[in-house]
């Protein structure tokens, strides 16, 4: 691989990055404006009881796409009065499961089938109308709750459109040997840890670092 290959490939992956990025956090925005600035009301209420907190936290951050989001916003009513440091930890362990929901909705993409029905159900598939759909109610609605629900609808479509943009970058790499070589260093399960603690401390997103794995993962077979 030349210099002009590499340069090609490492622009295609950050740039694939800061689209993934940036489609998660114009979600985020979407989701909370279309809140209405209930959710943290809403969030001190329905947290009395553990497991209701552990699965509100679940479907809150899998809705937000930010476990960090979601962790701030507790912390703030802990220190607030509004929730108690119990119910907060409950909210946060049920984060830390709501976050992989994106990395469970990538793996779709991974889906090998002739069926019609199966293949609709790739987000690749379905996310060019909710483009469509979102930059209509984005430009053309009065309303801001429909506006809103165009801005969260074009922010998944960029997220995918990011995702699909790192494995059309990183697909040239099936056919590198010391990548593939430079890969099987993973499987030792002390370098793995650091090096996702690390990718993750640097792009702040562990939905960005499990987009890139799934990238790779989609690209390079090692044998």
């Amino acid at each position: 691989m030349d210099s002009l290959e590499l340069f090609t490939l490492v622009a295609g992956l950050v740039g694939g990055l800061a689209m993934f990025l940036y489609g998660m956090n114009v979600m985020s925005g979407g989701l909370t404006k279309a809140a209405g600035g209930k959710l943290e009301s809403v969030l001190a209420k329905v947290t009395e009881h553990p497991v209701i907190a552990y699965l509100f936290g679940v479907g809150v951050t899998a809705l937000v796409q930010s476990s960090s989001a979601s962790t701030v916003m507790v912390v703030g009513l802990v220190n607030s009065g509004i929730m108690t440091l119990k119910q907060a930890v409950n909210v946060i362990l049920g984060a830390n499961l709501g976050t992989t929901f994106t990395a469970w909705l990538l793996s779709l993409n991974a889906i090998s089938s002739d069926n019609f029905f199966i293949n609709l159900l790739k987000p690749k598939s379905f996310t060019p109308f909710l483009a469509i759909i979102g930059i209509g109610l984005y430009m053309f609605s009065k309303s801001e709750k429909k506006r809103n629900i165009g801005t969260i609808l074009l922010g998944f479509a960029v997220l995918m459109f990011g995702m699909s943009s790192m494995s059309d970058a990183v697909s040239p790499l099936k056919d590198v040997d010391e990548f593939k070589a430079l890969l099987t260093t993973f499987s030792n399960p002390i370098i793995g840890f650091v090096v996702g603690i690390l990718f993750t401390m640097l792009i702040q997103s562990s939905a960005g670092t499990i987009g890139v794995l799934q990238a790779l993962s989609l690209s390079v077979k090692i044998k």
